[in-house]
Formats: structure tokens, C-alpha cells, sequence
């Protein structure tokens, strides 16, 4: 990603306004290598709850290194169906699927009378339900969001997604404060040497 991000222990970013996207994005170029924020199960699980996406069920005891695993391998397929799609290519369908066969999730309702509500619950027993409701929003976001919006940081050293809300629709890097940034130093660099 960006020289200016050497504290990579910070953890993973969430600037991709869309959570399928900070999701892949978990995995970047920092100091012109690439990095991977997730080296254990728990900082996957910390990832889902920095998202919102960790299920209400306590974490499952699995063997050492699923979870990991799992959401590894779920990046590299929402990374490829995002890749794929923008490219006007076809989406993997049936391997999302699977993943969302598993987002098993039920309604409840919670408050008190006057104040009631109603939130989804999602199993969360197996690495696949962890995950479950980041399959959803990666299906969300190829289904049904304005996927002219779904841009790749055009600094040529960034691999990260976003999703642009802008007003304008028009932004160009992962972050200002870091890409576009970088950008504008290299123009008034390569203006002052040229003039």
C-alpha cells in the first residue's frame, strides 16, 4: 500500500466504504510488499467484530488455524468474483453460494414494549457461519450495488477496493491521506524537476 503505512500493527483498514471490500482488502502491498493482516484465528475474529460481522454466538472451539484458513480462502474468492466482475467477466456462483448455504441466521426480536426491534442472528458454530455474513455482503455488493462504483485504487502501487460514495462519484485513491497524497507529492515533484 502506502511508504506512510509502516505501522502495520495497527491492523487491517477500513476505508473501502463496504465491508465485502475492507474485507479483501485485508491483504495489501505495505512498504511495497505484500502484507496480510490476518496471521492467526483471533485477528479474524477481532476483523469480524471491528466490522460488525461477528456473529452473536460465541466463538466455536475449532481446530487451530480454520478460521484462518477459511477466511483466506472466502478473500481470494470474493477478490476474484470482484476482480472478475468488474472486468464484465462471469461471477463464480456457485462457490459464493456454498459460503452463503451456510450464513444461517433467524429473526428475534428484543426491547420493551414501545421500543421493540428486530435484529438477525447468525449461527456462528462452524468457520463457514463465522463468515457467513461477509458472504452475504460480497453477494450484496455483486447483486445488487452500483458496481460502476467498485474501483481499485488507481495508485500503481495499491491493490486496495473501494466502493465510492462520493457526491460526485469521483474519487480516485483508497485514501487521501495516504494514496492521493503520495500522488500529489509525485506531481509537484515532477514539477519542480521539469520547471
Amino acid at each position: 500500500m502506502a511508504e506512510a503505512q509502516s505501522h502495520t500493527t495497527q491492523g487491517p483498514w477500513f476505508l473501502a466504504d463496504h465491508p465485502a471490500l475492507d474485507f479483501i482488502n485485508t491483504l495489501a502491498i505495505v512498504e511495497g510488499q505484500p502484507h496480510d493482516f490476518w496471521q492467526t484465528d483471533q485477528d479474524v475474529e477481532d476483523w469480524l467484530h471491528q466490522a460488525g460481522l461477528a456473529p452473536d454466538a460465541p466463538a466455536p472451539q475449532h481446530k487451530p488455524g480454520a478460521l484462518l484458513q477459511a477466511a483466506r480462502h472466502l478473500r481470494q474468492i470474493i477478490r476474484d468474483n470482484v476482480q472478475q466482475h468488474k472486468a464484465g467477466e462471469g461471477v463464480d456462483i456457485p462457490v459464493l453460494n456454498a459460503w452463503l448455504d451456510e450464513a444461517t441466521s433467524h429473526l428475534q426480536i428484543t426491547g420493551e414494549p414501545g421500543a421493540l426491534k428486530i435484529r438477525r442472528v447468525y449461527a456462528g458454530q462452524s468457520v463457514m457461519q463465522r463468515l457467513g455474513q461477509v458472504a452475504e455482503q460480497a453477494a450484496m455488493l455483486l447483486a445488487q450495488e452500483d458496481f460502476s462504483r467498485v474501483r481499485g485504487c488507481e495508485h500503481p502501487a495499491c491493490t486496495l477496493w473501494f466502493y465510492d460514495r462520493t457526491k460526485a462519484h469521483r474519487r480516485r485513491w483508497c485514501s487521501m491521506a495516504l494514496c492521493g497524497n503520495r500522488a500529489k507529492v509525485a506531481r509537484f515533484r515532477a514539477v519542480k524537476s521539469a520547471g
